[in-house]
């Protein structure tokens, strides 16, 4: 009763001042996630699943400071390839330094603009591989994450698009708390790849849904820093179906904590 009090207080805590905020089926989508997330609470360093690592500093009400790391000078990873570039600051969508949200093959929308199609093809999806991944093991945070993003793309891959897509996050404050969501929904056949770099925030929540339809084929490439004070917890949940192909790349370096959590299922 102890350990789950603290839980339950933890996520008290840390839902103070937050509110999800959207309508329509992200809404229905966000209350669900919260529904599920209430009897979790969030973790502690006494949970089996967290073992040899503390929490507190990923679900503290208030992002810890984390001194902004100069790079400049540096060549951004990516850089060297023609790709469709998506930029967020501090976890915000930042429109002036993206390229136009169009590519053959592909369909992209911003979270926060979907929100309002009520016939948009993420409604009845958008949480759903998360929901699914909390089975064998809670995944709290990537919960919370369903609950109160607000920034995050929606992907429909229709074809074959003629180059990468690329999520670049850059970080400009030492106090950012972002929480992105992203989700990938492949047809069948269809393929792409998905391209990420960049510190984002001082302390990143961030769920990648990834629903992959028979015959498709979905390429993963990301980089984690270079940041030395950055916290992060991301999660990746794939549905892969029959005959479809997923791979995923991940390369950290630096991070006072990174936690990186992977979930896949097959078939649909």
């Amino acid at each position: 009763m102890g350990l789950m009090k603290a839980k339950s207080d933890a996520l008290a805590a840390r839902l103070v001042g937050l509110v999800a905020g959207q309508g329509g089926w992200l809404g229905v989508a966000q209350t669900a996630a919260l529904d599920r997330l209430q009897p979790m609470g969030l973790p502690g360093k006494r949970d089996e699943y967290w073992r040899y690592t503390d929490p507190s500093s990923l679900t503290v009400p208030s992002a810890p400071k984390a001194d902004l790391f100069d790079t400049k000078g540096e060549p951004r990873p990516f850089s060297a390839i023609d790709r469709l570039k998506i930029v967020f600051v501090d976890g915000v969508f930042d429109p002036a330094q993206s390229d136009a949200l169009t590519l053959e093959g592909l369909e992209i929308a911003h979270l926060s603009d979907a929100a309002a199609d009520a016939g948009h093809w993420a409604a009845g999806l958008y949480g759903t591989l998360e929901a699914r991944g909390q089975v064998p093991v809670e995944r709290p945070l990537a919960a919370l994450n369903t609950a109160m993003a607000q920034s995050g793309v929606l992907i429909r891959v229709t074809g074959k698009p003629s180059k990468p897509v690329s999520l670049i996050y850059l970080r400009t404050s030492d106090t950012s708390d972002a929480t992105l969501h992203h989700f990938v929904k492949m047809e069948p056949d269809s393929e792409m790849t998905l391209l990420e770099n960049g510190p984002a925030a001082a302390r990143l929540n961030k769920v990648l849904e990834v629903d992959v339809a028979e015959g498709a084929r979905f390429h993963h490439v990301r980089t984690q820093g270079r940041d030395h004070q950055r916290r992060a917890a991301t999660h990746v949940f794939a549905r892969i179906a029959k005959a479809a192909l997923f791979k995923s790349f991940t390369l950290t370096a630096n991070g006072r904590l990174t936690r990186n959590d992977a979930y896949r299922a097959f078939g649909r």
